[in-house]
């Protein structure tokens, strides 16, 4: 069941992204449940070996490179689902960053330990 509402939160963070970046395009509630269920795999299997084999650059910039990397997922995922586009890869990171605020609050309010 908390599995189920975090996939809602994280779907409800995506389709207010449009709202705030107006560079993200979203076409429907139903993509957005697709494009946060791809996002969610592929943070989970991609992102970890993208992290590892990227560990130098990422001493090398503090940490910032990280911003990078979840640019790159968020990009990636708007190749994959039809319904959501991001115009350019700037956009991809803004759009990266406000979605992890916005699914960050958004559990924060919803999801007690």
């Amino acid at each position: 069941m908390r599995l189920l509402l975090l996939w809602l939160i994280n779907t409800l963070a995506l389709f207010a992204i449009p709202r705030l970046v107006d560079t993200v395009h979203i076409d429907s509630f139903s993509t957005a449940l697709v494009a946060s269920l791809v996002l969610g795999l592929v943070n989970t299997l991609i992102r970890p070996i993208l992290i590892i084999l990227t560990l130098p650059v990422t001493f090398l910039t503090l940490g910032l490179f990280i911003f990078v990397i979840n640019g790159l997922m968020f990009w990636a995922v708007a190749d994959l689902v039809k319904g959501f586009q991001v115009d350019s890869f700037g956009a991809a990171m803004l759009g990266a960053m406000v979605y992890s605020i916005a699914s960050w609050a958004l559990s924060t309010l919803f999801i007690r330990d």
